[in-house]
């Protein structure tokens, strides 16, 4: 039997729940919030071996303060109406989400309010874990959770009330009101706004201890990478997809182009290294699918395939060409949070006034019968986010800097920041003086190779240290040769 479906277009009420919107929503958020233990994963490969507790730390630290700063108030000033000519939202309108606990549909027809709130948190917690990666094995952990707090509500709350939340560049919004950018997912609020963060976190904190010099900085755990990348590139489906609020025709589209860009960008990269270096490598691969994954974030729902393939090619190639040049100009971006997210993201922002199919939002971008319409508008924007964002951070750093010490002490730096920020050590493969008591560290400077401190006939390293050193005494020089594009 055959059966025809007319579309009567009938009015559905926004405040009645929507089960299969609400279900999907509920999956995304998850989704998102899994990403940011996968971001641990793939920071904690990254660093040496008496440094991968804290990184990792760095981003669970961020789950624990920015979760409870977005429901205080840190939600109001993203989402919360207009105050301050659009700069951001009022944090007193919802006070501790107050009101919003059962009401539907005021941010996406069918949908908790709950939801919306639950599934942008994810997203405020995952943008401030990426700024760590460039200040990687220098930061004590009490000034970072106090820049974590700073952050969101100075720096990425606005961004979001800007971007999504109807400031700014809303509709009636100062600069919206006249040119209208595209973000779907984040490529400004989150990539290009943690990116130039973390720059200008690097250039106050200064660059660790032995960079360019210490041959052993340089990735402990590339299966770990190979994890976090994964769980990531799982998590980005609920990130991009869940993004249109609803299960739709659109969330289908930005599923797919997720898949197809990010597989695109890590062959990019992948091609880059074989020319570049003549190997192919898992940190090549890994790196590729991130820088993929952040491209395609601002695009995904604006795009066909044919355009995130290309989107995610090219962005494969430029991060991977981005991440050398750290080295040219003496930067200490620790894990290529510059390279791959401000430069992957800005790509992303820009490659819509190329690739943006015509919609109801677009007149389409330059290869789709545009022109450069859209391309101006996604240029201002990224400049706005970029200035915003690196003043802000910028004054953030420097006074917590100033004022608490943000930067571990040289001693300790060498001693292994796992150890005197945490009394904890990832590794307990050889035991050297002795059990490790955690105890012993608290609230003491653990002394640098060379001094004293230690029982009778230990070594100045802890058990990391020595495992570190041996492990890397057996690994090749062509190995230590091709992570080298990574610290």
């Amino acid at each position: 039997m055959n059966i025809s479906l007319v579309n009567v277009g009938m009015a559905v009420d926004p405040a009645v729940l929507d089960p299969g919107a609400t279900a999907w929503m509920l999956a995304a958020s998850a989704l998102v919030l899994l990403m940011t233990p996968g971001l641990a994963f793939f920071y904690g490969g990254l660093v040496r071996m008496k440094s991968v507790l804290n990184i990792m730390m760095m981003s669970f630290g961020a789950m624990g303060v920015v979760a409870v700063v977005w429901a205080l108030w840190g939600y109001g000033l993203a989402f919360g109406p207009d105050t301050m000519a659009g700069l951001v939202g009022d944090p007193f309108a919802n006070p501790g989400l107050s009101g919003l606990t059962s009401t539907i549909g005021g941010k996406a027809p069918g949908l908790p309010d709950m939801v919306f709130i639950g599934f942008q948190a994810t997203f405020a917690i995952i943008t401030v874990a990426l700024i760590s990666g460039a200040v990687a094995e220098r930061v004590r952990f009490g000034p970072w959770l106090l820049f974590a707090a700073l952050w969101v509500t100075l720096v990425y709350a606005p961004i979001a009330h800007w971007v999504w939340g109807g400031g700014l560049f809303g509709p009636t919004g100062i600069v919206g009101s006249k040119i209208s950018a595209l973000d779907f997912a984040g490529g400004t609020v989150v990539h290009m706004n943690a990116g130039i963060a973390g720059l200008m976190l690097a250039v106050v904190l200064g660059k660790r201890l032995g960079f360019m010099k210490d041959p052993n900085i340089r990735p402990h755990n590339l299966p770990f990478v190979m994890l976090g990348a994964g769980l990531l590139w799982f998590g980005w489906f609920g990130f991009n997809a869940g993004s249109e609020l609803a299960a739709d025709a659109i969330a289908g589209l930005a599923w797919t182009n997720t898949l197809l860009a990010t597989s695109a960008a890590l062959l990019g990269w992948l091609l880059i290294e074989r020319l570049r270096d003549g190997h192919a490598t898992s940190l090549g691969a890994a790196s590729g699918a991130v820088a993929g994954l952040v491209a395609v974030t601002p695009a995904c729902g604006f795009v066909d395939p044919i355009g995130a393939i290309l989107i995610g090619v090219v962005a494969g190639a430029v991060c991977a060409l981005a991440v050398g040049l750290k080295f040219k100009i003496g930067l200490d971006d620790s894990l290529d949070v510059v390279a791959v997210h401000f430069v992957g993201g800005l790509w992303g922002t820009l490659s819509l006034g190329f690739f943006a199919v015509p919609s109801v939002k677009t007149e389409g971008g330059l290869f789709y019968g545009g022109g450069l319409t859209q391309f101006w508008p996604q240029v201002l924007t990224a400049l706005i986010v970029t200035v915003w964002s690196a003043l802000m951070t910028t004054l953030i750093g420097f006074a917590i800097h100033k004022m608490m010490g943000m930067r571990v002490s040289e001693a300790n730096e060498r001693s292994g920041i796992d150890v005197t920020e945490h009394a904890e050590t990832a590794y307990e493969l050889l035991m050297v003086g002795g059990t490790f008591h955690p105890g012993e560290h608290h609230g003491k400077t653990v002394p640098a190779e060379g001094e004293t401190g230690k029982p009778e006939g230990a070594r100045g390293e802890t058990s990391a240290e020595v495992t570190a050193a041996g492990q890397s005494g057996r690994q090749s020089d062509r190995q230590a040769e091709n992570s080298r594009v990574r610290t």
